[in-house]
């Protein structure tokens, strides 16, 4: 018997992230009822990311652009590269509007169980663009998890070699963040990570 067509549209919405089978049945029936209105620019927009979204040359970022547009910014500060697991890394950090430099998205951890060694990553790209540019700082902004400082303190043994200065983001307590409901750890990195008042 074949698929029906609303049941083919719960399974494709329920095979992305975060949507589970209660969610993919609403939002599949809400694109139903009306779907004069929302399904052409869904599909539109579907289309366009299909043949236009690519990946970065340089940071491994998605644009649609190559090189994307914060490697082709000139206002960015191209001397402070921000290293990063994922693109929805970039995101998070661009959403904040603090940081001005660049970036370079690695793709993921070290992670022996899931057979991701340094090989895996984008760390060859990320040396060929310290020997290429006069790179000042390379800020390590990954997970606070096993793996994110795993990794992190294999890319600081990696660019040893190279001088500039290799940081981390800040770990502690978050804002309005009160000490009773912190867990060990946070509360544990803030105090190894204390500054002067």
């Amino acid at each position: 018997m074949p698929v029906s067509a609303i049941d083919q549209l719960i399974t494709a919405l329920g095979k992305l992230p975060s949507v589970g089978g209660r969610s993919a049945r609403r939002m599949a029936l809400h694109l139903v009822k009306q779907k004069q209105l929302r399904i052409p620019p869904l599909h539109q927009a579907l289309a366009r990311a299909l043949e236009e979204v690519k990946t970065c040359s340089i940071c491994g970022a998605l644009d649609d652009t190559d090189p994307c547009r914060i490697c082709s910014d000139d206002r960015r500060n191209h001397k402070i590269i921000c290293v990063v697991e994922d693109v929805a890394d970039v995101w998070a950090i661009e959403r904040a509007q603090s940081f001005h430099g660049v970036y370079h998205v690695l793709g993921g951890t070290l992670s022996a169980l899931d057979g991701r060694g340094p090989e895996s990553l984008r760390l060859d790209s990320l040396t060929e663009r310290l020997s290429a540019q006069q790179v000042t700082e390379v800020i390590l902004a990954l997970s606070a998890t096993v793996a994110g400082q795993t990794t992190a303190h294999y890319i600081a043994e990696r660019l040893a070699s190279y001088s500039m200065h290799i940081t981390r983001l800040a770990h502690g307590i978050p804002m309005g963040g009160e000490l009773d409901y912190l867990d060990d750890g946070t509360l544990n990195a803030a105090l190894q990570s204390r500054l002067p008042f």
